[in-house]
Order: C-alpha cells, then structure tokens, then sequence
C-alpha cells in the first residue's frame, strides 16, 4: 500500500499540479550608498527605487485589491539589503501589544516580508516590523505548511526602524546579506510580504493567497531580481562566550548548591548555503518555560523546542516521520536521562557541533553530534547522540529525505545496561507538495537497530492531503512496529497501525457579518497488530466552527470514543488508586463548544466548555484564557482549565484544576520581564517563573530567572533557585 500511495502521489505531482496564473516581479537595484535606518525614507536612493507594486486582499475577500495599500521598495549593495515601507492606515489607532522582539502578528498592526532565497519553495527567512519598529525574524520550513515549520526563535542581526504619520507609517530595514543564505551570482529570490491592519480587520498580501490556504504558505511568491548578480557572502564568524551564577536548593533533600558555569556558542558561515555551530558546557537556564497541561491521555505530549543551538535549519532534523506520534529525532531527548529510580532528569551537554544548510540549490545536508555527560549517583550513563541528514529536492517543491541516527553509550560503569548500549534508526522520507499546494503528504518508512534486535523493527507511515477553496480531504496512515526504538525520537505508543482520514466542506458566504464556516468529520481507527490485529481505538469527531469577518470565531465539536484497555489506566493520575481494569473495551461520548473572541480588542479571551461520558463516568470541563493589554508595554493574561472527572465507586474521582496568570512588561525595547505562576494540582505543583531581560546589545543579554516550586496540597518548597546569566555576542 505504501508503495502505492507514493506512486499515487508523484503521479498527482506531475499531472495536477499548476502553474501560478498569477506573475509578480520587481527589480531590486543596486546601489553604492550605505542608508541611515530612521524609518524616514528621505533618501535620495529610494526615489530611483523600484515599487513591487500593489497588494492583494486576504481576509476578509481573497479576490479584490487591499483597500489599504503597502508600498514596498528594496535597495542592494555588496553587504546590505535596504528595505522601505509605507503602509497606509484608516488612522493611528494601532494595535500593539508588546515592545519585545519576535512579537506574534496576529492580533497586531505589522508587515512581514518572506524571502524564499534558493527558490525552493520549502525554506525561507522571514523580517517583520510594526508601527513602533519592534522587530521580528522566523524560520519558515516544510514549504510553510503549517506553524509546526514556523520558528520564531531564531535569531539574526538586522537593523530597523519605524515612523508614524497621519494614517499611514513607515518602515526601513536593513539587513546583511549575511544574515541569508544564497547560491553565488544569483540573480533571483521568490518573495511574499503579508500584512495585518487591526483598525480595519484587513489582511492583505503583494502575491494573492486563496483563503483556505496559510498565509505563511511558500507556495504563493512572486519573484525579486537582483540588478546585479550577488556575490560570494563573506564567512564571519561569531562567538558568544556566556557565564552564569547559580544557587540553588532542593528542598526534598534539604541540599543545596551554589556554583558559576563558563561556557559558549561559536558560529561559522561555510560559504553561501553552510552554517556551522559549536557548543561548549551550553546553559538553558534562560529558555523560556514549558506551559504545563492537564493531561488525561495514557500518552507523553511533546512540547516545542525552545534551545537556540537546534533552531537553525531544525526541520533537518525533526522534519523525519510524523510530527505527533513517529518522530525519529526530537531534539528535547538530548539534554535529558531517566535515573536510577526512574525519575526522568536534566543530564548535562559537555558540548557538540551542528552542520546545516544548502550544499547546492537543490540539496541540504545535515550533522550534529553531542556528547552528554554521565552522573554516577543517579547512575546515568554518557551518551553519545549523532545524526546525518539529506534532503534532495525534486519537482517543483517536494523533496526526498534519508537519514542516520546513532545513540551510542560511551561510558562502561558498573549500572551500564548492555541493552541500552545503543540504538541506530535509518529512514527515508518522500515530502510531496504540488506547485500550488492543492496536493501535499508525506511517505516514509524508517528502521531501527538495537542489541537484540527484530527484523520488524520498522516505522512507516502514508500521508496525502487535498486541499481547495471548498473542499478538504486528508487520508493518514501509520505503522509502528512493537520493536522499533528511537531513544532520540518522540513516539507516542508502538505496536500499532493507526488511521485517520477527514473531510471538510467549507462555505464563504457573499454577504453577512460571517466570512466563512465549515463542517469536518474525522474518524480515527487504531489496530494493535500483536493482539491478532484487534482494534484497540477509534475516534469518531464531527466539527462545525464559524469566523466572523471581525476575527471573532465560534463552533462546536462532537467525538464518540471506543478504547480497549491493555493495562489498568487511572484517568485521574491519583496517587495509590485504584485503575481501571485492563483488557475491557469503553465506549462513550462527548461534546464541547468554544468561542474565541477578536483577539485585536484591548481585552480579548478564547473559553470552552465540555460536558459527556468518560470511559464509566461522566467528564464536565471549563476554561479558556482572558487578556488584557495595555499598550505598548503591559499583557496581562489568565488561563484556567477545569476538569471534573466523576467515575463509580471504587475508582477515584477528581476535580483537576490548572490557572497560570502571566505578566509581561516591556520597559523598552531592550529591557523585558515577564512572570509567569503554574497551578496544577493534577502535577501537584505549583511553579513560579519570572525573567528579566536586558538586551544591553545586539544579540547580547542580561538575564535574571527566579524559578520557585511548591506542593500544591501542603504548599510546602520544591525546588528554588537563582540564575545572574550574562552572554555576549562578538564578530569576529
């Protein structure tokens, strides 16, 4: 079958795939001058500049020009890309609600300029700017379908600089060639600029996007051309020594520890398409927090990456399998073991390298390697973590993938397991998206090697999606083999094939307060193949949701659910309760309802309530989240989630209770604090964060991170600590 659907879908490829009707083009002109970021555009040099020309209308109309336009001009010279903006306004009344850097676009008055530099329609790098020149800059990987390839941690040095005037302001950026990633003596980039007016609720782009398809989508570009072909980029080379003060004490064992940590991070352009990244003795102690969730799935919930060594090119290297339930490579497993008592713990990185990027416009190579290191008390083992990637282009924006994984234990202590002393993944990935992105999937199959390993140890999996203005179909087929092992990887249960399929009719009204609404059916089915093939799960869920043309958005879900237990499950979590009995089939039924409100309003909220049978009992939920702005510098928010979990005697009940409240200050552009307070009594914890930051120079920070954990029932001390952690960024 898996042989099939991949011929299947080359076939559609090639045969069904369309050109763009539509062409846009501008030429970027090259100049000697070196230009003053003010976000005046007074210099002489823009007059000669070329405009891109008009926008298109997004939302709510995607078949008619911007009501407000944007005017777009771009200058080059040897080092620089200078970039002039005007966007015009039906007033000043902006929306803006954080001066921090990397600031979310939606819900705020900003423009962002998408540039897709080796024309592969699968990568590019994104710069935005609002009205106040607060600046942000993204990874888009994956051909932009979806947020999954949307990495806003990325960070690069780039100049700009806003000016506000009556009903429109403008923008100038300048932004090193540097900061790219291009073939010598190109002549052409695709590009996209995509913009939201909150005073207008008008989205609107320069190449026109059909709603149903994502703004961020790399499939919709025009083309920039260079007056005068690029040359070969310079090879700086970066280093960002850091040090960092830590005390702190672990209150279960009334020890404590005060200690300074040295290390840093090197990085080298290789020519064009190359970046090359060192680490040594790295310290994450500044990453933001993890939100925590009530989870009452018998299954680990992955969470995003957040650490600034594996941003860079990372769908490289967790773009493999399937991003929910097979994926080879999640880079949150380096950096963590399992214990003694089985306890899962931080494990420290002595240090690593990362190779990645484009070798030539078609292929993209990548290779880390990181050493971990072994703790004899907790009787963790070093580790040694690789893996090799290639990526080859084929068509007009699929790819083909394969890729080595290596976990291998380095250590020989006396705790060292001889089963664990490595584990090996191999695997190859077929990526398919059409010209115009109505047809996209993946294919793949992967195989593992371990001591005492099986022949079957294998992972493969089928995706293909139809996407068009009315109708969406989607067909997703996954195999996990009960002996495939991926210690570097996210998968979330073995010994299962897995299949989910939906079917969505959208509607888009001509006239009314609604822009569009749809209705979707999703059923999923679970088999468990050493069980004779039974079926373990099915999900069945009917969707109905519904936009207004003012962002506000409402709908309602129904799911009916059948689970064969293999092992007693307590839903709850409760400690030294009774489980549900294995080996018994629960059927039951659900239903919830939402309503999230225009996120662009001073006070904004999302809320959703549930109510329905849950394996013998009954299960009522409640919660969303409040905001409040006050802008440009304060965000105040509330989350609450309510889970009450009523099950028969003599299994527990639970009334589940998570809230986080969150302030974010920005003092200015340059000096952040935001803390955030983690109830989950489902966790028995009760977390406090607060950071400041001082980004006293480009890149170069000063962090402050109190981090403080109780006992929700006793409210008695955790864990507290203190971290002073300085870094600095140098040219060299």
């Amino acid at each position: 079958m898996l042989k099939t659907l991949i011929s299947l879908a080359i076939v559609l490829l090639v045969s069904l795939s369309s050109a763009q009707s539509q062409e846009k083009r501008f030429t970027v002109k090259h100049t000697t001058e070196y230009l003053t970021i003010d976000g005046i555009l007074d210099e002489t040099a823009w007059d000669s500049a070329e405009s891109i020309g008009e926008f298109q209308q997004y939302f709510p109309a995607d078949n008619v020009t911007a009501d407000y336009q944007t005017d777009i001009k771009m200058l080059v010279n040897d080092e620089i890309l200078y970039v002039g903006i005007k966007v015009y306004t039906p007033g000043n009344n902006y929306t803006i609600s954080s001066l921090e850097r990397d600031f979310r676009a939606t819900g705020n008055d900003n423009i962002s300029l998408v540039f897709d530099t080796f024309n592969d329609g699968n990568n590019a790098f994104l710069f935005g700017i609002n009205p106040l020149g607060v600046r942000r800059e993204v990874l888009i990987s994956g051909g932009g379908q979806d947020l999954s390839g949307f990495t806003t941690s990325w960070d690069i040095k780039w100049k700009g600089e806003s000016k506000i005037y009556d009903k429109y302001y403008t923008a100038e950026m300048a932004i090193p060639l540097t900061s790219f990633k291009f073939a010598e003596g190109e002549t052409k980039w695709r590009f996209q600029s995509y913009r939201f007016d909150m005073q207008s609720n008008e989205r609107s782009n320069w190449f026109r996007i059909p709603q149903n398809q994502s703004v961020i989508n790399l499939a919709f570009m025009g083309d920039m051309y260079f007056e005068k072909p690029l040359g070969r980029s310079r090879t700086p080379l970066a280093i960002i020594p850091y040090i960092n003060g830590i005390t702190d004490k672990d209150f279960t064992t009334n020890t404590s520890n005060t200690s300074v940590k040295v290390g840093g991070d090197a990085k080298l352009a290789i020519g064009n398409g190359m970046n090359l990244d060192i680490t040594i003795n790295p310290d994450f102690s500044n990453v933001e927090v993890d939100e925590i969730f009530t989870n009452l799935t018998r299954f680990e919930v992955n969470l995003p990456e957040r650490r600034q060594f594996f941003i860079d090119n990372n769908d490289l290297f967790g773009g493999f399998g399937n991003n929910g339930d097979a994926n080879p490579f999640f880079s949150r497993r380096i950096g963590i073991a399992t214990d003694r008592l089985g306890n899962t713990v931080q494990n420290d990185i002595l240090g690593g390298i990362r190779l990645s990027g484009k070798l030539n416009k078609t292929l993209r190579l990548g290779f880390l390697t990181i050493q971990t290191d072994k703790n004899i008390e907790q009787e963790i083992a070093s580790n040694n973590n690789l893996m090799f990637a290639l990526q080859q282009k084929v068509f007009s924006r699929s790819n083909i993938g394969v890729f080595f994984i290596n976990r291998q234990r380095t250590g020989s202590e006396d705790y060292f397991e001889p089963e664990n002393s490595y584990n090996r993944v191999i695997g190859i990935d077929y990526n398919l998206a059409s010209e115009n992105n109505v047809w996209s999937g993946k294919f793949y199959t992967h195989k593992s090697f371990q001591p005492g390993e099986s022949e079957d140890s294998y992972s493969a999996g089928a995706l293909l999606r139809r996407n068009t203005r009315f109708w969406n179909f989607a067909t997703d087929l996954i195999y996990v083999n009960d002996d495939f092992r991926s210690d570097l990887g996210f998968i979330r249960r073995k010994d299962i094939i897995r299949s989910t399929s939906s079917v969505r009719r959208l509607f888009w009204p001509e006239s009314g307060k609604v822009n569009n609404h749809s209705i979707e059916f999703t059923p999923t089915l679970i088999w468990r193949p050493t069980l004779d093939y039974q079926k373990t799960d099915h999900e069945l869920e009917v969707r109905y949701r519904v936009t207004l043309k003012d962002f506000t958005e409402f709908g309602a879900n129904y799911n009916n659910n059948y689970i064969f237990l293999a092992r007693p499950f307590d839903p709850t979590g409760t400690e030294g309760a009774l489980k549900l009995p294995a080996n018994q089939a629960y059927t039951f039924n659900a239903m919830d309802i939402f309503y999230n409100s225009n996120s662009a309003e001073t006070f904004s909220f999302r809320t959703r309530a549930g109510i329905g049978e849950f394996y013998t009992g009954k299960r009522y939920s409640l919660g969303g989240e409040a905001l409040l702005r006050i802008q440009p510098k304060v965000r105040l928010s509330l989350n609450i989630n309510y889970d009450k979990i009523e099950l028969p005697d003599p299994y527990p009940s639970a009334d589940l209770w998570l809230i986080s409240p969150r302030v974010e200050i920005t003092f200015s552009k340059s000096i952040f604090w935001s803390s955030v307070v983690q109830y989950s009594n489902q966790r028995d914890n009760l977390g406090i964060n607060s950071r400041l930051q001082w980004r006293f120079a480009p890149l170069s920070d000063l962090f402050i991170v109190y981090n403080d954990n109780y006992f929700v029932n006793t409210i008695e001390p955790k864990f507290r600590s203190l971290n002073l952690k300085l870094s600095y960024w140098l040219n060299i």
